[in-house]
């Protein structure tokens, strides 16, 4: 199944509180539970002013419809294509 990165544009997200993540996440989950098994949330980073989240899904729109009913922006949607680390550099 494809796995994509997602942007969020969202302004001080570095300084928004634990409460406030927890809270966040919390929303997160209730919509990927009514949304069923075949979207998964895998992690994300919080910068100063975006959070990048990691989600395995079948198609990009299944992510918009669980950004929209979550509240939360999905400025930008990316398939990725191949991952690499530094074991990448071994032969």
């Amino acid at each position: 199944m494809p796995k994509y990165i997602i942007e969020r544009d969202i302004p001080g997200a570095g300084k928004l509180s634990a409460g406030d993540l927890q809270g966040i996440s919390q929303k997160s989950c209730s919509v990927l539970r009514n949304l069923g098994p075949e979207i998964q949330w895998v992690e994300s980073y919080v910068t100063d002013d975006k959070v990048y989240c990691v989600y395995i899904a079948p198609n990009e729109a299944i992510i918009r419809k669980h950004a929209e009913q979550g509240g939360f922006p999905a400025n930008k949607i990316s398939e990725i294509k191949r991952m690499i680390d530094p074991t990448t550099a071994e032969a």
